[in-house]
């Protein structure tokens, strides 16, 4: 399993771009978190499980011993340099294509672009479009409240013209517990007008929200639905992905994948949705991660009820190229030990230890996102 895993590369099916530039020891430390205001005197977010994780797999990369100290990382880190730094880190996690959702970026003057997160990783780049982004370019544009429909289903067209996929920050923005039904034209344009004369840039609405993924269905790009954790801005129990299945049941008739990221701590709920519904997959994306050594027993439980088609890799990776390092690292050592328990155990031959491993890897991203193989 060592030798599979170790010279598989693998397709990160959602992630973010990286800062390129220097980065201070504060800095860095929110960036390894889903916090958005600094830790308490104190404490560190480094000191817990992303951390150990970071000094783990990332501290050898940079020619420092395993588990080596912060202090010391960062200051190796900041003596190579931010550019060699992140390249040697994304080459480290040997990676085909990063699907990237684009619709939330750091500081343009650090951020690397799309050829230069490529270049750096040595991978295919490929866009993922976060429809309430496209919304809210629309809503800025002085749209009306009744060319808002027409406007945005045209935005979306010519956003997506590259892209392999579409997202929705619904969870974050309301939650799951909507009305899953297509709302009507008039529905739209009210609620349209509601918000364009709030003078709010965030969409909340549930209606127009409702209308964004019903627009995805329409476009029969795979849609990602961000479940599960996030940062403080997110009302955790509305973003368990149960709530949602009787929109699953109603946009089933499309074929349209729906691919629900990140699930914990409702990965057993998406593991369940993933098997009685044909067009929802589940992604261990910014789970394994953060759960650090824990991560072959949440990546065992994701198997539990969920097919092995099923199952995409990604890391979720935002702003360090660290964190596309450990979700790839994670991923590798937690698949490792779960499968050669279940082989020691004779719960799977080694034919089916390949075979999983190779789908959740690289295939079942190569099939439901249509990607090239070369």
């Amino acid at each position: 399993m060592d030798d599979l895993l170790d010279g598989l590369g693998l397709v990160d099916g959602h992630c973010h771009g990286v800062v390129g530039g220097p980065l201070d020891a504060d800095a860095f430390a929110m960036l390894s978190t889903e916090a958005s205001v600094p830790a308490p005197p104190g404490v560190s977010y480094l000191d817990g499980p992303i951390g150990s994780a970071i000094r783990r797999w990332c501290a050898p990369v940079l020619d420092l011993p395993v588990h080596t100290p912060v202090a010391d990382y960062l200051a190796r880190r900041a003596e190579l340099g931010a550019e060699r730094a992140c390249r040697l880190l994304l080459r480290a996690a040997r990676l085909t294509d990063l699907l990237v959702d684009t619709g939330i970026r750091g500081p343009a003057d650090r951020w690397l672009d799309g050829d230069g997160l490529a270049a750096a990783a040595g991978a295919r780049v490929t866009e993922v479009v976060r429809l309430e982004a496209v919304a809210e370019r629309v809503a800025a544009s002085g749209v009306t409240a009744a060319g808002f429909a027409p406007a945005f289903a045209a935005a979306l067209t010519d956003a997506t013209s590259a892209a392999v996929a579409v997202k929705s920050v619904l969870a974050y923005r309301h939650g799951f517990d909507i009305d899953p039904s297509r709302p009507s034209a008039q529905e739209v344009t009210v609620s349209a007008g509601g918000w364009l004369r709030s003078g709010t840039a965030r969409l909340t609405d549930p209606v127009l929200l409702r209308h964004l993924l019903w627009c995805a269905v329409d476009a029969g790009l795979p849609i990602q639905l961000h479940t599960g954790f996030g940062d403080r801005d997110l009302a955790l129990p509305r973003a368990d992905p149960s709530l949602l299945r009787r929109w699953y049941e109603q946009a089933e008739p499309s074929g349209v994948p729906i691919v629900l990221l990140h699930c914990y701590p409702f990965h057993r709920q998406a593991g369940w949705l993933a098997q009685v519904y044909p067009n929802v997959y589940v992604d261990v994306g910014l789970t394994l991660g953060n759960v650090g050594a824990q991560a072959t027993t949440v990546l065992g439980e994701f198997f539990e009820l969920a097919p092995f088609g099923k199952i995409l890799y990604s890391s979720d990776a935002f702003g360090l190229a660290e964190l596309f390092l450990v979700g790839a690292s994670q991923f590798r050592w937690a698949l490792t030990h779960l499968l050669s328990a279940w082989l020691a155990a004779g719960a799977v031959s080694a034919a089916d230890a390949e075979h999983l491993t190779r789908a959740v890897g690289t295939d079942n991203a190569r099939r439901v996102y249509r990607l090239r193989t070369a």
